[in-house]
Parts: C-alpha cells; sequence; structure tokens
C-alpha cells in the first residue's frame, strides 16, 4: 500500500503542476451565468490495492495479484447552477474507465503471470461547488454513483493460453466519493450574451466505496485530471447606485423657487476645459465629420486665440459655443506642437471590438497631425486597447450599456508637457479662453422641487391661483424637478401673487397634498460682465473635485472680490435614475463651494455669496443635449460664474 499511495503523490504533483501552469495569467470572470452547460474531458490515474485470484466461475488462477496502476479515459455531459458567486451545485454524467494492469507475480510453475483489466462504468457525480471570495477558482466535494458497463480481463501466463473473459460477482452499482478544485477561465468576450469558461480541474476518488468485486478485496482509488468546456447565458448587469433610504410619504417635501427679479445677461470670460477625447462613431475607423479639419495652408494660419470669441448661436442656456471650440481638438494639438516642438504625445485608441481598431483610430489623428500640421512622426506613438485608460463602464454596470461604450470608444490624447496638458488638476489638456454672452433660461423660470418624487409618487400636478381666483393647471408631472417660464403664468399681467398647490398620488394609491407661494413680476434685463470656470467629472463620480482643488484655491478663489456673488451650478448626463443624478448633481456643486468657500475665507474675502443648485440630468438647463458622448461628457460638470459687485 505504501507504494500505491507514492504513485498517488506523484500523480497528484504532476496534476496540480499541470492545473497551475494552465491558469497561469487567467483574468478574473466578474458575473457568473446562472446554468451553465458543457462537456469534460479527463485521464483517470488508476491505482489498484487489495487482493484477486478468482478471476471468474471458471478460472482461479495459481498466483493472487494485489497491486496495479492504469490511465483510462473519462467523458461527461455536465449542467451548473451558480445562484450565487460563491456557492453552486453541478452535476456530470459519463463515461468513467477504472482499468488497468496488475503488477506481474511469478506462478508456481516459475512463470511470469500478467492480469490486464478494462473496466469501466456509467458514472453520476452530483457535487457542491464553493468559490472562496466568489473568485474563479472553486474547489468541489459530492458523491458518485457508478454502474458497470464493462468488466473484461485479460490473463496471460508462459506455460498456458491466454485468457480474455469477463470477471465474474461484480458488483454491478459503487457508491463512493470525490474532492477537488478547479479554475473558471473565461473566453469569451465580457460584453457578449454567451459565456464560454474553460476549466481546468483535478479530483481525488479515494478507495472507499470501490470494492469492485463481490469476492475478494481488490479496490481502485483514482486522481482525475482533465478540462471542461461550459456555456451559459450572462447575467443581467445590476445597476450599481447608492442605497436610498425608505421615506414616509408625509416626509415628501415640495418648494417652489422663484425667478430672479432681474434677468442678466452675462458677457462671460469663461476658461472652457478642453477635453482630451476623439470619439469615433460605432462602425467606421475614420474621423467623424463634426471633428472641425483644416487644408494644410489654412493649418499655417491657425491660431488657437482665433477661437477666442467663437460665436455660437444662444440655445436657450447650451453651451454651443464650447463644442465649437472642442470640435477645433486637433487643430489646438497641431497648433501648440508647432509652436512648441519638444512636445510629444501618445495616442491611445480604444474599441470594444479589439486594440487593432482601437489602434486605427489612432493611427487616423496622427495621420491628420502629421500630414496636415507636419508634426514629426517621431513625436506621436499610437497603441490599441480594448478599453480607455479611464473607462466608463465598470463591473457591474447601468442598463445604459451602449452610451457608456459610445463614450469608451475613442483616442485619449496624452502627454507630460505642460505646455499641452494642464498644469494643474485633472487628466485634461490646457484649457481655452473664450468670451460670450448668455443668460442662464432657470432665471427666468419658476422652479418646482418635490422631493422624491420619481420615487414615491405615480405622478403629481401644479395648480397656480392668482389673487381674482383665476387658476391655471400644469403636469401631470412625474421628475423631481419641474420648471415653468414666469412670461407663461404672468400672461398680459405685469405682475401677481399666486397660491401653489402641488397635488399627487403616492405609488400606494394614497392622495398627498402640498401648498406654497409665489411672487411674481416682469423681469429687467441688464449686462453683467463676470468670469466662468468649468469642472468635469469621470462617469458617476462626484470626488473630482478634491482633485480639482488646487485648481479652485489657486487660479479659481483669488478673483473673488469682497462682495462678489459665486454661482456654483451642478450637472449630469442622462444615465443613471433622474433621483441618483440630481443628488450626485448637488455632490459635485457642494463640493466645489467647499473648497471656493474655505479658500476665500483663509484669503480674508468678506460678503461673498454662494448660490449653489443641482440640477441633475433636466433637459431644461443642462448645458449640452445628450446625443453624442461629448455631449455627456462635457455635461458631467461644475459651471462656477464669478459676478463682482461692480
Amino acid at each position: 500500500m505504501l507504494s500505491i499511495y507514492k504513485n498517488l503523490n506523484k500523480v497528484l504533483i504532476c496534476s496540480l503542476a499541470i492545473f497551475f501552469v494552465a491558469t497561469t495569467n487567467a483574468g478574473a470572470q466578474t458575473e457568473k451565468p446562472l446554468w451553465s452547460f458543457g462537456v469534460s474531458g479527463a485521464a483517470n490515474g488508476n491505482f489498484f490495492g487489495g487482493t484477486t485470484q478468482r478471476l471468474s466461475n471458471s478460472l482461479i488462477v495459481p498466483a493472487a495479484f494485489h497491486k496495479g496502476k492504469g490511465i483510462r479515459p473519462f467523458g461527461s455531459v455536465l449542467a451548473e447552477y451558480q445562484p450565487s458567486s460563491v456557492w453552486g451545485i453541478a452535476l456530470n454524467v459519463g463515461y468513467d474507465g477504472r482499468g488497468g494492469k496488475f503488477d506481474e507475480v511469478i506462478a508456481p510453475c516459475n512463470c511470469p503471470a500478467d492480469l490486464k483489466t478494462n473496466v469501466s462504468y456509467l458514472t453520476v457525480e452530483p457535487s457542491l461547488k464553493f468559490s472562496p471570495g466568489g473568485g474563479n477558482f472553486y474547489l468541489f466535494a459530492g458523491p458518485r454513483l457508478a454502474m458497470n458497463l464493462q468488466k473484461d480481463f485479460n490473463y496471460t501466463q508462459l506455460k498456458q493460453p491466454n485468457t480474455d473473459a469477463e470477471f465474474s460477482e461484480m458488483r454491478k452499482t459503487l457508491i463512493s466519493g470525490q474532492v477537488g478544485m478547479g479554475y473558471d477561465i473565461p473566453v469569451s468576450a465580457p460584453e457578449s450574451n454567451t459565456r464560454f469558461v474553460i476549466s481546468p480541474f483535478v479530483s481525488y476518488h479515494p478507495y472507499f466505496g470501490q470494492d469492485v468485486r463481490k469476492i475478494e478485496s481488490w479496490s481502485v482509488s483514482t486522481v482525475r485530471a482533465g478540462v471542461a468546456l461550459k456555456f451559459g447565458k450572462a447575467r443581467k448587469a445590476a445597476r450599481v447606485t447608492e442605497p436610498v433610504p425608505v421615506v414616509p410619504v408625509q416626509e415628501v417635501s415640495f418648494s417652489v423657487r422663484a425667478p430672479k427679479e432681474i434677468l442678466v445677461r452675462h458677457a462671460v470670460s469663461e476658461t472652457l476645459p478642453l477635453l482630451n477625447y476623439v470619439f469615433f462613431d460605432e462602425g467606421s475607423a475614420a474621423l467623424p465629420e463634426r471633428y472641425t479639419r483644416l487644408s494644410k495652408s489654412q493649418a499655417v494660419d491657425f491660431k488657437e486665440v482665433q477661437l477666442q470669441n467663437e460665436v455660437a448661436t444662444d440655445k436657450a442656456g447650451r453651451s454651443a459655443r464650447q463644442l465649437s471650440v472642442y470640435y477645433h481638438i486637433l487643430n489646438i494639438v497641431g497648433a501648440r506642437m508647432k509652436a512648441n516642438p519638444e512636445i510629444s504625445i501618445t495616442l491611445s485608441g480604444a474599441s470594444k471590438n479589439g486594440p487593432e481598431e482601437g489602434q486605427e483610430f489612432a493611427a487616423a489623428i496622427k495621420d491628420y497631425l502629421t500630414t496636415v500640421f507636419e508634426i514629426p512622426a517621431s513625436k506621436i506613438a499610437i497603441n490599441g486597447r480594448t478599453k480607455p485608460v479611464d473607462p466608463s463602464e465598470q463591473p457591474g454596470g447601468t442598463k445604459e450599456l451602449e452610451l457608456l461604450r459610445a463614450g469608451d470608444r475613442r483616442v485619449d490624447i496624452q502627454s507630460t508637457s505642460d505646455k499641452l496638458m494642464m498644469e494643474v488638476g485633472g487628466g485634461m489638456m490646457r484649457p481655452v479662453q473664450i468670451n460670450t454672452t448668455q443668460t442662464d433660461p432657470m432665471d427666468s423660470h419658476v422652479v418646482f422641487n418635490v422631493d422624491r418624487a420619481t420615487e414615491l409618487l405615480k405622478s403629481y400636478t401644479i395648480d397656480l391661483t392668482d389673487q381674482q381666483g383665476q387658476v391655471q393647471h400644469f403636469g401631470p408631472f412625474t421628475k423631481n424637478q419641474e420648471s415653468i417660464a414666469a412670461k407663461s403664468i404672468l400672461g398680459t399681467n405685469g405682475k401677481g401673487v399666486y397660491k401653489v398647490v402641488m397635488l399627487g398620488e403616492t405609488k400606494e394609491g394614497i392622495a398627498i397634498q402640498k401648498e406654497s407661494s409665489v411672487n411674481l413680476q416682469s423681469q429687467q434685463e441688464v449686462l453683467q460682465t463676470g468670469l466662468r470656470y468649468s469642472i468635469l467629472f469621470n462617469f458617476n463620480k462626484a470626488n473630482t473635485a478634491a482633485a480639482y482643488e488646487q485648481f479652485l484655491t489657486e487660479v479659481v478663489a483669488p478673483l473673488v472680490s469682497n462682495g462678489s456673488t459665486v454661482t456654483i451650478r451642478g450637472y449630469t448626463d442622462i444615465i443613471g435614475t433622474e433621483d441618483y443624478n440630481n443628488k450626485l448633481s448637488q455632490k459635485r456643486a457642494q463640493k466645489a463651494q467647499d473648497i471656493l468657500e474655505r479658500a476665500s475665507a483663509n484669503a480674508g474675502k468678506s460678503d461673498v455669496r454662494f448660490e449653489t443648485l443641482g440640477s441633475g440630468e433636466d433637459s431644461a438647463s443642462a448645458p449640452f443635449n445628450n446625443n453624442l458622448p461629448e455631449e455627456r461628457f462635457y455635461n458631467r460638470t461644475v459651471i462656477i460664474d464669478i459676478i463682482s459687485k461692480n
């Protein structure tokens, strides 16, 4: 028995070595299908112990056989059920070869004798799976039910004829057990609906319950090493948001914000953040037409200062002028590199279709810069990736995957030069200074805030009653924030005091009513000059303001004078729920205010008034549309306006 266990140890060590080599560098699978199906193939290393001498009812050999070994095939069809990332169950049904060759013995005639077996079973092996930490490595254990299929043997002795026959007294059914381990290596693309997995495994089947015959004591121990191929349907990604506590209906709050008495038209000198991304359309590796391209002769005369007074039609507060500047991104890069020959850049292209297409994106930009601006090719390195350096799509995901993936189909422009990139804060290019005139559309609107409306209410309406008893009815609404132009409420009246009643119905069918009032009057329009700065945020993040603390403290705060009004507005794109985006935009705006307020106080500034508001994804006030990835990126922002007292 000692030699048998030595052999077992050798096989186990070899199996483990093969197993760990096979799983080296395998990536972790972020989500496991609920059901998986497949096949497996393996080699059984069989080790015989005990005694066998009566081979059949008609043959008793003169010398008993005790030890042996052999390798036989195993194959199965399998099914797995994985209700959680840690626990699961599996079932294998297949062919199980348990044959081998006994060690040679010497018969009384001083003749060598050999015994070979070809024993096989139909095996049914249910098992419990355990993945420590929810990873791809797993342990498994369970029973084995084996039904005999084949029981052939071949007996040879030098001085008598060979015998090919079947063992007698074979057990038709065996009940034994197994323990083992494996590693799931995903081979399909993360976004694929069907997940394919290669799973190398090794298991040990001890001799307990494996007494092959009803007579004598022949038993089998087995070490099995092989690979399973599995496929299953990917689970739907769960939307990861902050937990929202349950709020009683009576805690639904309602507030009304009146428009400003004076409608201010701002003549703004704006420091525009410049995204260092170029986005590519699905199905094409060519530069999209919306990016402004110049001829060689135009490139010679192009200067960044030409963009400073870029004129665009006022689109109800959306910053079309910013996009007009952003679409010059390649020309800005080319002009800065030409003016500063020491600048080198890396163009990192990303596509879920593979690094090759990502490199095509980067090559298209490099070709433009080297051809039109005559930048030396040695100054531009390119590479391709499946995901960008800072991807929007994250494990867990959201239901708006197509929008996130459109934002990840891009080229990142990277450089260590402060002549091209921002000196402090953020990973963007140096900003562009532009001048424009604009009004904030929300300054002329009555804003109604119904806290948690999207969660708790089916819908609500707004009734406005003037002093003569005339009622204006608006709605139904479902969003947390709605706005109505003051002009449409006043009509031909110059002013008026209105009673405001919000009537809503909860999702449980309970009526709810809240009341307020608002004082309206026709607005006067004045022109004010000011400064504007913007901060951009990564997807779903509110902590970028901390990264910009140096920028806000050293660049923006010194421009806040005594008696200034600092207006801070937070916004998001349309990805995610409305309530979540409202809270996220408020966090972004509040963090920016905290930094500026602290810096102003430390600098001894007094009488500084802050107006801070998070507008979420509200289309009426969002700086940009949400049709293109660059618009969604620019909507993840906080905009800071500084209006001096004089």
